[in-house]
C-alpha cells in the first residue's frame, strides 16, 4: 500500500478541510441495509456473513479517495492507495473483544478464507490487539450483534485528527419478508460531507443487491 501526500495549496477541499478540522466536527449516519438476497445467497453457498460485510465495506472504501484520506504517522496529510479492514471479534468466555485485521484480496472467496482463519485464530484472545503490528492502512469496523439500533455515535475525545470512517453494524432486523442490517457510519467533516456519506451507504446497498456478481 502506498501513502500519497495531498498538496493542500492545490486541493479543492482546502477551505472545507481547514474549517472543519479546526472545529473538530464529526458526524454520524445510521441506515438500514437490505441484506435479504445477500443472506440467502451466503447460506446457499455456505459463506459467513461477517466476512461478506467486511469485503463489501472494503470495496466501498477503496472506491473513493475521500474514505482513505488521513494523516500518516509523521503527521502528513494524504491518502492510502488501498486499505484493509480492522475489525472486532468476541471472546464468549470473558465477554471482551479483540481487534484484528485481514489483508485484502481481489476475490471474495480468497478473502473469506483468510478472514475465517483470522477469526478462528483470535476469537479466544484476551488481548485488545492480538495480531500485530496493526497496519496503518486499516480502517475500523465493529459489530454489535446482540441488538439492533436506529442510531449510534462514537466519540474519540483525545484524537481530533482521526479522519477515517468508523463503521459499526448491529443485529439483523426482520420487517415482513425482508431482512435489514443497521449500520452506522461515523465520518470527519474535514474530509467528507453528507454527499460522501450517502455515497457510502448507497454503494453498500447496491453491493448487497448485486451479491451474485461477486460471490
Amino acid at each position: 500500500m502506498e501513502f500519497k501526500l495531498i498538496n493542500k495549496s492545490q486541493w479543492v477541499r482546502k477551505e472545507y478541510f481547514e474549517y472543519y478540522l479546526n472545529q473538530e466536527t464529526t458526524f454520524s449516519m445510521t441506515s438500514e441495509i437490505d441484506i435479504t438476497k445477500l443472506r440467502s445467497q451466503l447460506k446457499e453457498k455456505e459463506y459467513k456473513f461477517y466476512p461478506a460485510l467486511l469485503y463489501m465495506l472494503t470495496e466501498v472504501i477503496n472506491s473513493h479517495e475521500e474514505f482513505r484520506t488521513c494523516f500518516n504517522e509523521a503527521g502528513d496529510l494524504g491518502y492510502w492507495t488501498e486499505m484493509i479492514p480492522s475489525y472486532t471479534v468476541f471472546n464468549q468466555e470473558y465477554k471482551t473483544f479483540a481487534s484484528i485485521w485481514t489483508e485484502g484480496s481481489g476475490t471474495f472467496k480468497t478473502f473469506h478464507h483468510k478472514a475465517k482463519e483470522d477469526m478462528n485464530k483470535y476469537n479466544d484472545s484476551k488481548e485488545l490487539f492480538p495480531k500485530r503490528p496493526v497496519p496503518s492502512y486499516s480502517f475500523p469496523v465493529s459489530m454489535i450483534p446482540w441488538t439492533d439500533f436506529s442510531g449510534f455515535n462514537l466519540n474519540i475525545m483525545n484524537h481530533e485528527n482521526y479522519l477515517l470512517p468508523i463503521i459499526t453494524a448491529g443485529q439483523f432486523r426482520k420487517k415482513g419478508q425482508r431482512l435489514y442490517l443497521p449500520l452506522s457510519l461515523q465520518m470527519h467533516h474535514a474530509v467528507c460531507d453528507g454527499y460522501h456519506a450517502s455515497l457510502f451507504i448507497n454503494e453498500l446497498r447496491q453491493l448487497s443487491l448485486d451479491c451474485e456478481d461477486w460471490l
